[in-house]
């Protein structure tokens, strides 16, 4: 499908990669391994054919399709939400234009036996199919469900795009990417704005609809539920591992002991060699025996350890200054934008030396909550903060607030005080800006370059209260686990507002969630929480959501001291209708995977003359519209019973 050769990549005397060499099979999925700086997001650009190699090839089929998402891009803001998604389906509605000039033409002429009728007949014929094949009949409700599985409200559809912020604008990027359907999806750091729910989403998307797919993530869980294939990318040099990461993680582990061992045992046997031929090379009785043993050695292949980048982010907060028993404590806190209510009546208390992690979808109030316990806006109720509660706080955009125009060295001497002033080389060393890289420009550094320096201006002051919202955006794998540990070791308190499941797993013991105006509190981990959602993929999290507001419904029915009758025929209708969805959705899923199968065979030349086979598929099409349809009028009658 798409073959790399022998692929460099230099820049000045760096060499970056170095004679890379691999295939990307159809229906594969991989995953690419390595430190920040590795070259990752590098290999997803000269495949999309955005940079050139210095010296290889890319080879691959013309018809392929490529869709690349980028860490960062820029959207037009002249349209609504749904408006640039549709952008993907813009030459289906070119095909359908061309469809109807066609048909014109064959109304209006009359020149039945004429070679050019006839060529406009079959011109017609083919498009007709194409647009067929491709769906144009259901791409509103593809749009609709894309923008709703990416955690859009249908109340945001007709939004100007210029009113979301970067992460949401990202999100109308990827649906749109998605919604073109290409051979090949190169995502870089995908997750990186996706909440919990929606990287559930896109996992049961890229796993069942994908067709080809090389990713950059730094989130573990996303990669070992989504990747069967794993490329590391090492010192300029590639290994490639047919397992998903936790998987290539043994398996590397395992290759590196093996390599060591049989390197060991190889350098005796060639120590011995060597011995006997220095003892008895001048002994005429034993001249065949050296002679032998030399060619033997001249003849063996000599084992090498792979190289290894053994630079590592040193990170250790400084000891936490003792505070009060309670540092946070909300009572009856509520937050509107005007009619917009984020969240009301919270209630909870953070203990001192707790660890918790704030989850929800984005746009519910996690940040928000954030910039009320920095007293950055306003709210009511109460919020206190306890005795010498002292912050440290990393905001979301953190890594972006850097000045561009100062070196990495500026910015931390600009930032400290007193002392600390003298160990500014040794604290960037230990955050892998030692030597050269400490003169570099801001403006020069990766994203997870960014996030590290941040992260060090957050350990200048000593701080007992650390709050952290989405602090492993643009952290590589081994760094966020660098992080988690330190944050582990961190005698203080901890808010964390996260969606990286593994990040969060063994270091939050409690998990408020935010969802619907209201704050619930969940004591255990990140795993324990989700068990008890019971969130696997999305049609499993918009059950659970329409039982909450069913149960939300009876009590308020109970209140209002409707009959038992009543609300015995209420809850009835509501289960019956909860069934009913669910299993419109799977039928949703099998139908979506068998036209999958039918456009795999039609696009053979084989398939492609099957009429029979066109038949079923077409047929399985409509099927899928009309359980659609009643999916939408079963969601319709559950809102209004509720």
């Amino acid at each position: 499908m798409l073959s790399i050769d022998n692929l460099t990549v230099r820049f000045g005397g760096f060499t970056l990669l170095d004679e890379i060499s691999f295939v990307l099979n159809k229906n594969e999925r991989i995953a690419l391994a390595g430190k920040n700086g590795a070259g990752k997001s590098t290999i997803l650009k000269l495949i999309a054919g955005l940079r050139m190699p210095t010296s290889g090839t890319i080879s691959r089929p013309k018809e392929i399709t490529i869709g690349y998402l980028p860490q960062h891009m820029t959207l037009s803001d002249t349209r609504t939400v749904k408006e640039e998604a549709a952008i993907a389906f813009d030459h289906l509605q070119e095909l359908e234009s061309e469809l109807q000039h066609l048909r014109k033409q064959i109304e209006e002429r009359t020149d039945y036996e004429s070679e050019e009728y006839n060529h406009i007949i079959q011109r017609s014929t083919d498009v007709q199919e194409l647009l067929l094949m491709s769906g144009i009949n259901d791409f509103e409700a593809e749009i609709e469900k894309t923008l709703l599985g990416l955690g859009f409200n249908r109340s945001d559809f007709n939004r100007p795009t210029s009113e979301f912020s970067g992460g949401w604008r990202m999100r109308i990027e990827l649906a749109k990417i998605l919604l073109q359907a290409p051979d090949v999806l190169l995502l870089d750091e995908p997750t990186n704005h996706l909440d919990i729910e929606s990287i559930q989403w896109l996992e049961n998307f890229l796993t069942t609809r994908a067709h080809a797919v090389i990713l950059v993530s730094h989130d573990k869980a996303f990669l070992d539920n989504v990747t069967t294939r794993t490329i590391e990318i090492v010192l300029g040099d590639i290994h490639d591992y047919k397992v998903n990461y936790s998987k290539y993680l043994e398996l590397r582990k395992e290759r590196r002991e093996q390599q060591i061992r049989a390197f060991e045992n190889q350098q005796k046997q060639i120590q011995d060699t060597e011995r006997f031929i220095e003892r008895f090379r001048y002994k005429a009785t034993k001249s065949n025996q050296v002679q032998s043993r030399i060619k033997q050695l001249e003849k063996i292949d000599r084992i090498e350890i792979d190289e290894v980048d053994n630079s590592k982010l040193n990170l250790k907060f400084p000891p936490a200054p003792h505070s009060g028993s309670y540092p946070v404590i909300a009572e009856n806190l509520s937050k509107s934008y005007g009619d917009h209510l984020v969240f009301s009546d919270v209630e909870l208390t953070i203990s001192r030396g707790e660890k918790v992690a704030l989850v929800g979808k984005n746009g519910e109030g996690k940040s928000t909550f954030v910039k009320c316990i920095m007293n950055e806006i306003d709210f009511e109720g109460k919020l206190e903060l306890g005795h010498n509660v002292q912050i440290g706080y990393f905001a979301q955009n953190q890594a972006q607030l850097l000045d561009d125009n100062l070196t990495v060295f500026e910015t931390i001497d600009y930032a400290a005080t007193g002392d600390i002033r003298f160990k500014i080389r040794d604290i960037l060393g230990a955050f892998m800006f030692g030597g050269e890289a400490s003169d570099k420009k801001v403006s020069v550094l990766s994203g997870g370059e960014r996030s590290r320096l941040a992260m060090i201006q957050l350990l200048l002051q000593p701080v007992n209260l650390l709050i952290l919202d989405e602090p492993t955006n643009h952290l590589d794998i081994p760094s966020k686990e660098v992080l988690k540990q330190a944050i582990k070791e961190f005698d203080g308190t901890a808010i964390i507002v996260s969606h990286d499941r593994d990040f969060l797993d063994g270091l939050i013991t409690k998990t408020f969630e935010f969802g619907g105006g209201k704050v619930v509190e969940h004591i255990g981990g990140i795993y324990d929480f989700l068990s008890k959602k019971n969130i696997e993929n999305l049609q499993k999290l918009e059950i659970s959501a329409k039982e909450s507001t069913a149960t939300e419904t009876i009590e308020t029915i109970s209140e209002n001291k409707l009959s038992y009758l009543e609300q015995k025929e209420r809850n009835r209708e509501i289960r019956k209708l909860e069934r009913q969805i669910e299993e419109s959705e799977n039928k949703i899923t099998d139908f979506e995977q068998k036209i999958t199968n039918f456009e795999t065979q039609l696009s053979t030349p084989e398939g492609a003359a099957d009429m029979e086979l066109m038949k079923h598929y077409l047929e399985t099409k409509n099927k899928l519209d009309e359980v659609m349809k009643s999916w939408e009028r079963f969601v319709l009658e559950l809102e209004e019973l509720n």
